[in-house]
């Protein structure tokens, strides 16, 4: 695929900590005492396996800050997968092997590694607002043995449903791919926009370990639904390519909290940029290791989000993306 630069880019922002940079500078004294040691991180997974893209750009950063595998650092993989009951055992087996760092993307495991252990810094990477899910108590200060980042997925919630106005003119139908299994505030939270914009939102549910994306489709036709959001979630990111061909099928526009569906051929992505993201934990993992104490590192929010159009998907569908997306799009996949 020929992929090009939107008008957007000049407006790229990089990431900033939450009440500046300084903060993180951290001694180097115990690092230095320590030189030649093999340093062990423990990385849970909400995929089943790998590949896993936030795993590998964490792995990119922490070889980019000079570490390297089986030299001075052992990484310890742990995948939930469909096994979100075992998650507490999961993360038990990292306390008990005794990593220095456990890092995270999935809410369920940084809440499990929360309860299991005091003692090992944790380094979390979520959708979901910190303290909002009881993470930390506050982000320029967590305290404890945690911090990491938030990518403010859910707080763009409302711009992701103005884009799909935006994109289909009188569009009042909007489905919602989620996990049924799911018992944060997520829909509950696209619900409330979806009311402000006078939108109408049907759940298109569906529920692990394999899901029946299938039905979820025939619901949406059912209802009438003109367009759909995927929310970033464990279950579906193993089912990007499906989720793609299935909205295609069904002459379906979507939007997504994540790139990686967009890559696999859905219609647009709105979010937080993976790898940066994930390389941004990196550096939390480094400065941990060199003395610093994880809640004393304000928790970090980014402020430059990609707008990612595929625009090869919108000619199948029969959809003419506006200008005024295009010129604002970071990338255009044609």
């Amino acid at each position: 695929m020929k992929v090009s630069s939107g008008g957007a880019m000049n407006n790229r922002r990089k990431l900033v900590i939450a009440l500046g940079a300084g903060t993180l500078t951290a001694p180097f004294g115990s690092f230095a005492q320590q030189q030649g040691k093999v340093w062990r991180v423990g990385f849970v997974s909400g995929r089943k396996s790998r590949p896993d893209p936030t795993a590998d750009a964490v792995l990119q950063g922490l070889r980019e800050l000079g570490y390297i595998e089986g030299k001075n650092i052992l990484m310890a993989y742990r995948y939930v997968g469909d096994m979100r009951e075992r998650t507490a055992g999961i993360v038990a087996e990292l306390v008990q092997l005794k990593v220095d760092v456990i890092v995270s993307p999935n809410l369920e495991s940084i809440l499990a590694a929360k309860l299991a252990t005091k003692t090992i810094p944790i380094v979390f990477l979520i959708n979901q607002d910190p303290v909002a899910a009881g993470i930390v108590d506050n982000m320029a200060h967590p305290g404890g043995n945690i911090t990491g980042i938030s990518r403010l997925t859910r707080e763009l919630t409302g711009k992701r449903l103005e884009l799909l106005m935006e994109m289909i003119p009188g569009i009042s139908r909007v489905g919602i791919l989620w996990d049924a299994n799911d018992k944060s505030q997520v829909l509950k939270d696209f619900e409330t926009k979806a009311r402000t914009l006078k939108l109408h939102l049907h759940p298109m549910e569906v529920r692990g370990p394999t899901p029946d994306l299938e039905r979820a489709f025939q619901f949406a036709i059912k209802e009438r639904v003109s367009a759909f959001i995927i929310i970033r979630d464990p279950l579906f990111l193993d089912y990007t390519r499906q989720i793609a061909d299935l909205a295609i099928k069904h002459r379906l526009p979507s939007i997504s909290e994540g790139s990686e569906f967009v890559d696999a051929g859905c219609l647009v992505s709105y979010s937080t940029n993976l790898v940066e993201n994930s390389k941004r934990a990196a550096v939390y993992v480094d400065k941990i290791l060199k003395g610093a104490k994880a809640g004393d590192l304000p928790v970090e929010q980014p402020t430059r989000f990609d707008l990612i159009v595929n625009n090869k998907t919108a000619k199948t569908l029969g959809i003419k993306i506006p200008n005024s997306i295009l010129v604002r799009a970071d990338k255009v996949i044609e």
